[in-house]
């Protein structure tokens, strides 16, 4: 392992691309408005959607002012949370990772700058349209780069059963949700949610801390994959409804679940997340009990449909898992929107 260099520590970054005051109190108030879903005092549906992996800013930018207009049309039945996810896992180690080591896909990767970009384009995000984003936590040290301008973290499959994400979570203000692991082993997502929500001790950035606890980490179902390769959905009434059962064995608060219509769930067959939220929104309107432990879905959308190869031409195409299109997106938001 070589150390190519010192990376400046969050402090430095945020101290030369601050937020301002307005900006500050905008992700105060769409923070409380996240939690206040997550804890039953508003029975409005979250909605996390967006490209499956940020791969360059002005595509991004132009997609979520197109999400702003539709957010606010739609804000009385939908809470929209821009899905802007800049660390990309990936399952071999191979491929693109996101904008936080590759702000532009063509070049080689840049940390320093990555880190940097990342910053200013969740920064925009505020400042241009109101709204604030979602991000996955790859790496729980970069979480303080932005622990001012983001409104929810996940933890991906390949994560959720590492003890620092885990411990990170439980110091964090902000809802994280736990997904399951590739395996769709539930309790193994249940037993993340549940250290996340407890206090403990432990290492982070070179300090010794203490955290307290979080009461908004959650479940997000995302399907599965056996050892053959055969995927399998998690988001049908029984599913959910064996969901509830876990979640009232254990000594959990603020019980709920975000619905990831894509990946394992559709068979990564984007267009599939149609059918899925609608099956979804149908299982809430069926049981009390579902509707009380659902909170939202999470969408993969971009501004084209499908995807593209790294160093493809199509702007607005995802180059890493395919997407619903910006059309049928809007038409979905409508629906849901009719629906919840």
């Amino acid at each position: 392992m070589d150390f190519l260099r010192k990376l400046p520590i969050p402090m430095a970054v945020k101290a030369k691309y601050p937020i301002s005051e307005d900006c500050a109190n905008l992700k105060e108030k769409r923070d409380k408005e996240i939690a206040a879903i997550l804890k039953g005092e508003s029975d409005r549906l979250l909605l996390i959607v967006g490209p499956c992996s940020a791969d360059r800013e002005d595509a991004v930018m132009d997609y979520v002012h197109r999400l702003a207009k539709l957010a606010e049309e739609v804000q009385d039945k939908l809470l929209i949370i821009p899905r802007i996810y800049c660390n990309k896992p990936r399952t071999t180690g191979k491929g693109y990772k996101g904008m936080a080591h590759q702000p532009d896909p063509s070049k080689e990767p840049d940390m320093l700058e990555g880190l940097v970009s990342i910053r200013k384009m969740h920064l925009k995000v505020i400042e241009e349209t109101g709204l604030t984003s979602a991000d996955e936590m790859l790496y729980p040290e970069d979480y303080r780069y932005l622990s001012d301008l983001i409104s929810y973290l996940a933890v991906g499959a390949r994560s959720v059963e590492n003890q620092q994400h885990r411990l990170t979570a439980s110091g964090l203000s902000i809802p994280v949700g736990m997904k399951n692991p590739t395996s769709g082993d539930l309790n193994i997502m249940i037993n993340a949610v549940t250290a996340a929500q407890t206090a403990h001790m432990f290492i982070y950035r070179g300090w010794e801390v203490v955290s307290h606890g979080n009461p908004l980490a959650h479940a997000i179902l995302r399907g599965s994959v056996d050892r053959y390769g055969k995927m399998s959905p998690n988001y049908h009434y029984e599913d959910l409804m064996q969901l509830f059962y876990l979640y009232a064995e254990g000594d959990l608060i603020n019980k709920a679940v975000i619905v990831d219509a894509n990946h394992c769930n559709s068979g990564k067959e984007p267009f599939e997340q149609i059918r899925i939220c609608k099956e979804v929104l149908h299982s809430r309107r069926y049981s009390k009990d579902v509707e009380g432990l659902v909170k939202g879905v999470m969408v993969e959308s971009y501004l084209e449909d499908g995807c593209q190869s790294v160093g493809g031409k199509v702007y607005g195409q995802s180059i890493t898992d395919p997407c619903l299109g910006w059309r049928k997106t809007e038409q979905l938001i409508y629906e849901l929107a009719d629906q919840g």
